[in-house]
């Protein structure tokens, strides 16, 4: 199979590693992962897909794009689409995967993962804003898996409403929501201590794994307490 989801290729990677033939250049994980590479997420090579004549090629709704996922079915290449915007949705989306696309047992660190995320918040709750870019500013909005990880934290997003999902919002009135943190992931903009926080004087700034809060799979076992610690 080739994966075209970052998440998704440490999945079945730490699972049936030799059912992998490809996987995107942004595929990271897990270290040293040697399949063929087959480009972005954005911009996969379907040449060189076709040419590894996978059985199933994994993909995901919001991060791979629809003629991409529709040129390959055109070839005869069956595409495994996810749709994931709760950690319910991603245990349940995992283990159907798992079942039907890689023909596998059901691993046991998704079963782990889930025993990490029962339990409750808490603490009294915070608010939160998400930049998830800069040059325009960008933030997590409505309907998001970043949001239901940080909510079952004890942390509501402020843009959670919001009418879309990544909305372009100025950094002034970002500045001025009142939110009790500001949470900034490595990716995709790589936010660092020299790079974010600075716009945000007088908030609470949170340097966080983009890994952590935004992939589904083998890191969803221990996210809840690093992300906890992190977000202090």
């Amino acid at each position: 199979m080739v994966s075209l989801v970052p998440s998704l290729t440490e999945s079945v990677a730490a699972t049936v590693p030799e059912a992998l033939a490809g996987a995107t250049d942004w595929c990271t994980h897990p270290a040293g992962l040697d399949v063929a590479r087959v480009r972005g997420t954005k911009n996969p090579d379907l040449d060189a897909i076709r040419k590894l004549r996978p059985d199933v090629v994994l993909a995901n709704a919001e991060e791979n794009r629809p003629p991409d996922i529709e040129a390959l079915r055109a070839a005869g290449i069956p595409v495994w689409v996810t749709r994931i915007e709760t950690l319910d949705e991603a245990f349940a989306s995992l283990g159907r995967m798992f079942a039907y696309a890689c023909r596998t047992d059901r691993p046991g660190w998704l079963d782990a993962a889930e025993r990490a995320w029962r339990a409750p918040a808490e603490g009294p709750r915070r608010t939160a804003i998400v930049p998830i870019w800069r040059r325009p500013w960008m933030v997590v909005g409505r309907d998001t898996f970043t949001g239901d990880v940080l909510r079952r934290l004890g942390v509501d997003n402020l843009y959670a409403g919001h009418a879309e999902r990544y909305p372009k919002i100025p950094l002034s009135e970002l500045a001025g929501r009142g939110a009790d943190l500001v949470v900034l992931p490595d990716e995709p903009y790589a936010f660092s201590e020299t790079d974010g926080p600075e716009a945000f004087p007088g908030l609470t700034c949170a340097l966080v794994s983009g890994r952590l809060l935004t992939w589904y799979g083998p890191s969803l076992v221990q996210a809840p307490v690093l992300l906890r610690r992190t977000l202090g």
